[in-house]
């Protein structure tokens, strides 16, 4: 079975993006522009949600539909992967943003102005 890399994924998109094809779904996501590519995005993430509850098959298919259409996304507005990977990279031993949120909230962490 054939495998993609996430990088060669984003290569693709941004390729229809750069080189559109006549019948491409990818060209036509990018000529009906951020609207609709957004609508995409939140009808995805919501089928992730619904194939979570239904099976691990399901998931996996929905998931791919999902980070393909992000990928389109990131290409859309000029993200890299390379770009994620630099924010993944600022992240690594730090305390996520949920946990300062949550410290903040128990009196852990006293409020700057």
């Amino acid at each position: 079975m054939a495998q993609q890399t996430f990088e060669e994924l984003y290569d693709q998109v941004y390729n229809r993006k750069v080189n559109p094809a006549e019948g491409s779904y990818t060209a036509y996501l990018y000529e009906k522009g951020l609207d609709k590519i957004l609508k995409k995005v939140g009808e995805e993430s919501t089928e992730v949600i619904i194939g979570a509850k239904n099976s691990k098959e399901e998931l996996t298919y929905e998931t791919a539909d999902l980070l393909f259409h992000l990928m389109v996304l990131l290409a859309n507005q000029g993200i890299t992967i390379d770009d994620l990977k630099t924010e993944m990279g600022t992240r690594v031993g730090q305390k996520s943003r949920l946990h300062e949120r949550q410290d903040w909230r128990s009196g852990a962490i006293e409020e700057t102005k």
